[in-house]
């Protein structure tokens, strides 16, 4: 029985129904789906897999991005993982900086996040100082063990190429080192701050998230191969229910090792003799003198101008360099060919086609010279030269697709992330243990995965990525910052291997040429090519869009999903001129300062992240 009663007190017109009698069935009541909320079942382990409905889209601006810009004055932080981007946030709103909060993040993320990175992996930074006015660039890629030789591989092993699985796929990991040198540089707090977040997900536990749970099915063979490993990752062998507790006590006791010893703990201490036996038991050849002796690298920034626009990366053996010689083909053969990138804009095929033309000759000079610059002499200022760009331009047709000269190229995983603080400090940073979970090979008591960089090596010696005892091998991991008149801009990155490069440049064209925002950057449609198939992977609506044009120019298209073009995160500082110079020292945390301008932060709908702020 239902009342419902409508009307006006002390008078006025009252009108009454009452006693409006519903004969319903009980099982009407029941939900309709049998995965109410999305709760998963034992038949349906992810119930909006299931799921046909239309999205919807915003009241203002394009229609097409998913969330609005954050936007912030005190610092902010962008990450793939929204627990990450809250323990960088929680250092920021201590009175850490933006150095501090990075570590902070990505320390979460090696909890949470081991389908893609952990402190047995590697990382790339950019850091703006503010207080130095300088970029300054940091290679924290681990090296291989001396033990490491073209004989070693193919005599001792009998294989013909490195291993993507196992201790034999794993070279030195240079995170924990990579992070002591930021905060020692740069920072403000130490491992006991920057890890205390870290320590209490890995003990406590931390909620089961679609891509990760989706990551973890796709390696189940792969972990139970290694029993550590599926000691620590599955559950009797089996993958962890979706929105299930993880814990990782393991990792929680290693990390407070490092809080109490610092590096040394991981390069010489109880992690390290951990490392060594796990090596030793399971045949491989890294030493405590491998471990030991290795040091992160400071280096220099490599840079070129796009339309005004200074874009850096870091230099070999990362991948940067074929998103800055990508850059100046576009600028340089774009008149060349008649092309105006802004005035054609992504809905046209034409503007497609240059862009995919232009990657395929960066990926190939990426192929033909990338390797450690302290083993390889490699051409940096020939290649990123505007003079040598423009000798490229006669390579592009704009009729018809041709096939990449050289071929190459490895497929993987990472995490980037971004902060920035109220000082105007800017970290663009980015680290990973390459393929989804690794090496696959976890070391004992400390729940950590080995990364796989030594699949990248080669075993042909006249190779410049040839496998040679204590060298880094070519790195698919880049770190984007862009600057104008020697101030600070954009902090940018986008996960994803082999498509990092091809990613940054469409979200300079996408920033600079198209004037899209810095989350709508992110959301607009993107592609990428595979120089070893000549495949021209556009994601599912830009296939709808301009498949078929690109297909007449004779490239071989396929339409797929986001999980096949990265994630984005991305922020954008603009400095008033009319506010104060920032203060550096404790009295801008007294007295909460916040920086002389607006950030505006951006991160990918494609993975579980978020762009914060305050």
């Amino acid at each position: 029985m239902v009342s419902i009663s409508t009307g006006l007190q002390g008078g006025g017109l009252r009108v009454v129904m009452a006693s409006l009698l519903f004969a319903i069935p009980v099982s009407t009541l029941q939900a309709q789906s049998p995965n109410a909320f999305g709760i998963p079942t034992e038949k349906v382990s992810n119930p909006a897999a299931n799921v046909v409905a239309a999205p919807g889209s915003r009241g203002q601006g394009w229609l097409g991005q998913g969330r609005s810009e954050v936007i912030a004055r005190h610092g902010m932080v962008a990450t793939s993982d929204p627990i990450a981007a809250q323990a960088g946030l929680e250092i920021l709103r201590n009175g850490g900086n933006a150095i501090d909060a990075a570590v902070a993040a990505a320390a979460v993320l090696d909890v949470t996040s081991q389908n893609d990175t952990g402190i047995a992996g590697d990382l790339f930074a950019l850091v703006w100082s503010a207080q130095d006015k300088k970029l300054y660039a940091l290679n924290s890629a681990g090296w291989a063990p001396s033990g490491w030789t073209p004989e070693y591989f193919k005599e001792t092993l009998g294989v013909d190429s490195i291993p993507g699985r196992g201790v034999n796929a794993a070279t030195v990991p240079g995170a924990i080192s990579g992070y002591d040198a930021l905060l020692k540089r740069f920072g403000s707090m130490g491992f006991e701050e920057t890890f205390a977040r870290a320590v209490q997900v890995a003990d406590e536990g931390w909620g089961q998230a679609e891509r990760r749970h989706q990551d973890l099915s796709s390696v189940q063979e792969k972990l139970r191969s290694d029993a550590d490993s599926s000691a620590v990752f599955l559950n009797d062998g089996e993958i962890p229910p979706l929105y299930s507790i993880i814990r990782n006590p393991q990792l929680a006791d290693a990390l407070r090792l490092i809080q109490e010893q610092g590096r040394d703990a991981f390069y010489e201490g109880p992690i390290a003799d951990a490392i060594v036996a796990k090596m030793q038991a399971d045949g491989g050849v890294m030493t405590h003198a491998d471990l030991a002796e290795f040091e992160s690298e400071w280096v220099e920034p490599i840079t070129t101008n796009y339309h005004g626009y200074d874009v850096f990366q870091l230099p070999p053996p990362g991948q940067g360099f074929a998103a800055l010689e990508m850059l100046n083909i576009l600028e340089v053969c774009a008149p060349e060919h008649g092309v105006n990138l802004s005035a054609l804009g992504p809905s046209n095929a034409d503007y497609w086609h240059f862009l995919v033309e232009a990657k395929k000759l960066a990926y190939s000079d990426l192929q033909a010279y990338n390797g450690d610059p302290l083993f390889s002499d490699i051409p940096i200022d020939r290649l990123l030269s505007k003079s040598y760009a423009a000798t490229l331009c006669n390579r592009i047709d704009m009729d018809v697709a041709t096939e990449p000269s050289i071929k190459g190229g490895l497929d993987g995983g990472t995490i980037y992330l971004t902060t920035a603080d109220r000082w105007g400090n800017m970290v663009s940073f980015i680290h990973s243990i390459f393929s989804v979970y690794g090496s696959g090979a976890t070391v004992p008591p400390y729940g950590m995965m080995l990364h796989n960089r030594g699949v990248a090596f080669s075993l042909d010696e006249d190779h410049p990525n040839a496998v040679a005892p204590r060298k880094r091998p070519f790195h698919s991991i880049i770190a984007g910052f862009v600057m104008q008149d020697d101030e600070p801009l954009m902090t940018f990155g986008n996960m994803g291997g082999s498509v990092q490069p091809e990613t940054h440049v469409q979200h300079m064209v996408n920033v600079i040429d198209n004037g899209m925002n810095i989350q709508m950057t992110t959301d607009a449609a993107r592609f990428t090519h595979s120089q070893n198939s000549n495949v021209l992977s556009l994601e599912d609506n830009l296939y709808s869009l301009v498949g078929r044009a690109l297909q007449a120019k004779g490239h071989d298209v396929r339409s797929v999903n986001g999980g096949r073009v990265g994630g984005y995160q991305g922020i954008l500082f603009t400095k008033d001129s009319s506010l104060p110079m920032p203060v550096f020292g404790q009295e801008s945390i007294d007295q909460d300062h916040p920086v002389n301008g607006v950030y505006r932060a951006g991160s990918d709908h494609r993975k579980d992240g978020q762009a914060v702020g305050w």
